[in-house]
């Protein structure tokens, strides 16, 4: 009997309307265009704005667009993992949200919160209910509306963040395509050096807490920075190392977009040059849990059947990770 994979047959992005350029921040907090450039690659980044539009917005519209250009009706869906940090509310999930509104009546789901490890650990969790052959299709979303949570008056965070993600269809595969292997890290303490210090259940809101501005995304640039070029680089030359790959195996390294020179590291690791590193940092920022499937959606023209991605990321918790996977599809 074959062996079952989950492969990736189809994805599809969303990115909300507004751009909020580096000239724009230079109006907002003392910053400038060079300096953002220089320090992070970025050089706009989009926001989701108007009333009641969170994240499950983004999910829609890339599950939307996803089960348009396949072909597939919302009711064959199986389930739906959305990973995210900012969901719509503490509950209903946010992945029950986006299902009804696409109306996969038939699927169940739920949010999975890695910060922006999400989609990896997301992808990794749903390829086993396609492993076991119970589920025909999932969905994986990785989106967030990072600028919920983000302060404007903190140049060190505000220049990072932007808000978008996207959707993967994963079906059973097998002819050897699909998800090969993962390897996924956390270490809880890595928490003070980037979280949110309040509106959990240790920390419930109130005026105190809002006053002191402790709704925002709290980050220690030097430590998570440090942290994050040891640990992704390494993560990503681990499963190349476990699965006998070498830098000409690998068609592309997929990472998460946080900061150029953390990629660079990453792909200097690896052994593998510029022209092997999906980037669209400059156009994007951190979309947190959306940066990878974004990164798939723009090279997917590019991308051949039977093709090698490693997959890779970081993020606050601290969480890190690689995920293995064959490319399953030419795209038409």
């Amino acid at each position: 009997m074959s062996t079952i994979q989950a492969a990736i047959t189809a994805i599809q992005g969303y990115l909300p309307d507004y751009v909020l350029t580096n000239k724009e921040l230079e109006t907002i907090v003392d910053t400038t265009d060079e300096w953002i450039t220089s320090r992070t690659g970025i050089k706009q980044r989009h926001i989701l704005k108007g009333e009641n539009q969170g994240t499950s917005v983004i999910g829609i519209n890339a599950i939307n667009g996803l089960l348009e250009k396949t072909g597939t009706k919302a009711e064959e869906i199986d389930m739906i993992i959305c990973a995210t940090t900012t969901p719509d509310l503490a509950f209903p999930a946010t992945a029950n949200i986006i299902a009804n509104k696409v109306g996969a009546i038939n699927s169940f789901g739920y949010d999975l919160n890695a910060a922006c490890s999400g989609f990896l650990y997301a992808l990794t969790t749903a390829s086993q209910f396609i492993e076991t052959g119970k589920y025909k299709k999932v969905i994986v979303v990785g989106a967030d509306k990072m600028s919920s949570i983000i302060d404007y008056e903190d140049r060190t965070t505000c220049i990072i963040f932007g808000d978008g993600g996207g959707a993967v269809l994963l079906e059973p595969s097998t002819n050897g395509l699909g998800i090969q292997d993962a390897i996924l890290h956390s270490d809880g303490s890595g928490e003070p050096h980037l979280h949110m210090k309040a509106g959990g259940s240790r920390k419930p809101a109130s005026h105190e807490t809002i006053d002191a501005k402790e709704h925002y995304v709290y980050q220690e640039g030097s430590s998570v920075f440090k942290f994050a070029v040891t640990n992704m680089a390494e993560v990503a030359a681990d499963i190349m190392t476990k699965n006998n790959l070498t830098a000409k195996d690998v068609a592309y390294l997929v990472p998460h977009q946080a900061n150029k020179r953390i990629i660079d590291a990453t792909a200097k690791r690896m052994g593998i040059g510029d022209e092997k590193v999906m980037l669209n940092i400059e156009r994007y920022g951190n979309t947190t849990s959306g940066t990878i499937p974004l990164c798939l959606w723009d090279y997917e023209s590019k991308l051949k059947k039977g093709d090698n991605l490693i997959l890779a990321a970081f993020g606050g918790g601290f969480t890190w990770g690689a995920v293995y996977l064959k490319w399953a599809y030419d795209l038409q």
